[in-house]
């Protein structure tokens, strides 16, 4: 039997790794649920990652490698401790991506290498399906709530604060590094990267405000329309439940007499006609359109002040040097930040930031050299 290669071995490696890791997380997640029955659920699939781990070490043993299975990770352990601060629906969010991706992976690779589907690879995927849409299994509410949970991850707020101080980080330090080629780091570069600091934060915060308050407003008023629609024509909307029982595979005689029976509830029949036929999640109304300019605010200005810091006491190359120092470390801890949804190499993720962002940085001071130098002539 030939042995496998060093290639194959950290591939292998790897993905025992995820598998640990998302096991640990589902763990967590469902010793964290109240509800019993969704607990179940996130502990089923805890026990098929950790499955999936056993075959792959038995693997790597057939192939001559023997392995013991890792302790979760640096990622899974910082998930789990965002988790119990910020609550669960975050990590819930970040494993169904992950999830997802797996599983078109595994399916891709074996169709592209001819090898037959044998059904398990998405196995965790369809539980979580099960989880959200099994009414049989989980009540509404319950379901409502895990939904509301990973709705609310879409936007994301960890993924957000990443990223806006990314933006603040890469566009400020573009700005301070032209300015500086400029200038030759002259004072004028303290003016200006706070300038930039302040209008970058507060176009990022009247952009959240404007975006949370519309879309606020958008499903209020399309919320309050479909209550005058209940009330107006209480037989239509009967039918439009009827017709959304029956899609979601409900025999037609059942969905009828369910249509009928909801009707009859004007608040929750309208909660139901919202969520279904609008596609609104009511949570979502839950938010503060100014907690979320706030936010982005400040997460954009911790970015933007790193590559200002050091014009507040030197000047010139020093300050130059410095000042891409800070904006390195920064963009490098992004980076590894963002490996938290992607499941990349902290150095991969890091350096690829770092490289980026100084490339920026570079076209920029570049730039600016060349318009401080035609401005002198």
């Amino acid at each position: 039997m030939a042995a496998i290669d060093s290639v194959q071995h950290r591939k292998y490696t790897a993905g025992l790794q995820t598998e640990v890791d998302a096991a640990f997380l589902y763990d967590r997640i469902a010793a964290a649920e109240e509800v019993p029955a969704i607990a179940g659920m996130f502990r089923e699939l805890g026990a098929i990652e950790r499955e999936h781990a056993i075959k792959m070490q038995e693997k790597l043993a057939r192939d001559g490698v023997a392995i013991t299975l890792p302790p979760p990770s640096w990622r899974a352990r910082v998930l789990d401790r965002i988790g119990r601060i910020l609550g669960y629906g975050y990590v819930i969010g970040v494993m169904m991506d992950t999830e997802k991706s797996i599983s078109a992976a595994q399916l891709s690779q074996k169709e592209k290498s001819h090898i037959p589907i044998s059904g398990d690879e998405a196995n965790h995927v369809k539980i979580l399906q099960t989880l959200l849409n099994n009414k049989s299994k989980v009540s509404g509410e319950h379901i409502s709530r895990i939904e509301g949970k990973h709705r609310s991850i879409g936007g994301n707020a960890l993924r957000a604060a990443v990223l806006g101080a990314n933006d603040g980080l890469v566009s400020n330090m573009s700005l301070v590094m032209g300015v500086a080629g400029a200038t030759d780091a002259g004072s004028g570069v303290l003016l200006a990267g706070m300038a930039g600091l302040l209008a970058g934060a507060l176009s990022m915060a009247l952009g959240e405000w404007i975006s949370v308050k519309s879309s606020q407003e958008l499903y209020e008023r399309q919320m309050a329309l479909e209550m005058l629609e209940i009330e107006t024509n209480p037989e239509g909307e009967m039918r439009e439940l009827a017709l959304i029982y029956i899609a979601k595979g409900i025999p037609e005689a059942q969905a009828r007499q369910m249509a009928a029976t909801a009707i009859q509830d004007t608040e929750h029949a309208h909660e139901i006609l919202v969520k279904e036929e609008l596609g609104i999640n009511t949570e979502e109304l839950k938010g503060s359109a100014w907690e979320a300019a706030i936010a982005s605010f400040l997460l954009f200005a911790v970015g933007a002040i790193l590559p200002v810091i050091p014009f507040f006491y030197a000047s010139g190359y020093q300050a130059i040097f410095q000042s891409l120092a800070f904006s390195t470390a920064g963009l490098f801890l992004i980076g590894a930040a963002i490996t938290l949804f992607t499941g990349k190499s902290v150095w991969y993720s890091g350096f690829r930031q770092v490289l980026f962002g100084l490339a920026a940085a570079a076209v920029t001071y570049g730039i600016g050299k060349l318009i401080g130098v035609s401005l002198s002539g």
